[in-house]
C-alpha cells in the first residue's frame, strides 16, 4: 500500500505531488525528528540556564512562558509524527498539528512585535541559540510543514475558535500567577506598569484579535492543502453532482 493511499481519507488528486510530500516519506519524517529534537534540546539548555544565579528567570517562571510550553508540545508531536506512520496516528492528529502550527507562528510574530529588543532585525538569526530555534526555526518549519506536507483531514469552520482555547487559558493563568507572586511572563500583561489594566486590556485585545486572524488563515490554508489532495468537501461534491444530474434530465422531466 502506498504512503498516499494509506491516508484517511485517501488522496484522490495530484497523486504524484502528494506522494512526494506524503507525511510518511523518509525525508519528511527526518526533518520532523530533527526539528522536534532541536526544540526539546533548546528547552533543556534553557532549563540549565534557569538554574544559574545570573539568569533573569527561574525554572518555574521559564515553564510559565508561552514559548516554552508550545515548543515543548511541538517537540513531542514532531517526534511522534516522525516515529509513527500517519495511519498509526488518530484522525484528529492533523487538527492538533494545525493548532501547534498556529501557536508557533504566533510565537514568532509576538516575539518580533512585542518581545524582541527594538534594535533587533526581525530576520536575524544572530540570537542566543535556543531563542533562535524557538522563535525562528521551529515556527518556520511548522508553517512550511502545514502548507506543503500532504493532509486529507479537513477542519470544520469552528476549528480556529477551538484553537483559541489555549491562548485564552494561558492569559488567565498568567494573570492569576502574576497576582499571586508579582511576576508576569510578558511585560504587556503586567498591570503594575505604566497604564495599568487599561493598557493591558488594550494590548491584550489587539493580541487576541491578531491570534484569531492568524488562526483563521492557518485553518483556511490547511483546508486548501487538503483540497489539493482530496478535492471538494463531500457536501459540496454531492451538491454539484445533484445539480449536474438535474441539469441532465430531459425537458419536461419532473
Amino acid at each position: 500500500m502506498s504512503a498516499t493511499s494509506s491516508l484517511l481519507p485517501p488522496v484522490a488528486r495530484n497523486l504524484g505531488a502528494n506522494h512526494a510530500l506524503s507525511p510518511d516519506r523518509l525525508w519528511v519524517r527526518l526533518v520532523r525528528a530533527m526539528v522536534g529534537v532541536a526544540a526539546l534540546v533548546a528547552i533543556m539548555q534553557k532549563t540549565v540556564d534557569a538554574t544559574l544565579p545570573t539568569n533573569d528567570v527561574d525554572i518555574a517562571q521559564l515553564y510559565s512562558e508561552f514559548t516554552v510550553q508550545s515548543n515543548l508540545a511541538v517537540g513531542l508531536v514532531l517526534i511522534l509524527s516522525a516515529a509513527f506512520p500517519r495511519a498509526g496516528l488518530p484522525l484528529w492528529w492533523d487538527h492538533l498539528f494545525g493548532a501547534l502550527t498556529f501557536y508557533l507562528v504566533m510565537t514568532g510574530i509576538i516575539y518580533v512585535v512585542l518581545v524582541a529588543p527594538p534594535n533587533e532585525p526581525w530576520w536575524t538569526l544572530d540570537l542566543y541559540w535556543p531563542q533562535m530555534i524557538h522563535h525562528r526555526i521551529v515556527p518556520l518549519v511548522m508553517a512550511l510543514d502545514w502548507l506543503l506536507v500532504t493532509r486529507t483531514v479537513r477542519g470544520r469552520w469552528w476549528r480556529p475558535i477551538a484553537w483559541m482555547a489555549y491562548p485564552a487559558a494561558f492569559l488567565a493563568f498568567s494573570w492569576i500567577r502574576g497576582g499571586i507572586d508579582g511576576w508576569y511572563v510578558y511585560t504587556f500583561l503586567d498591570p503594575t506598569l505604566d497604564g495599568g489594566w487599561p493598557a493591558v486590556a488594550a494590548t491584550t485585545g489587539q493580541v487576541l484579535a491578531a491570534f484569531l486572524v492568524v488562526a483563521v488563515l492557518i485553518h483556511a490554508a490547511g483546508n486548501i492543502r487538503v483540497a489539493l489532495a482530496v478535492g471538494r468537501p463531500p457536501a459540496q461534491t454531492a451538491t454539484v453532482r445533484s445539480r449536474a444530474a438535474r441539469g441532465a434530465r430531459p425537458p419536461g422531466a419532473g
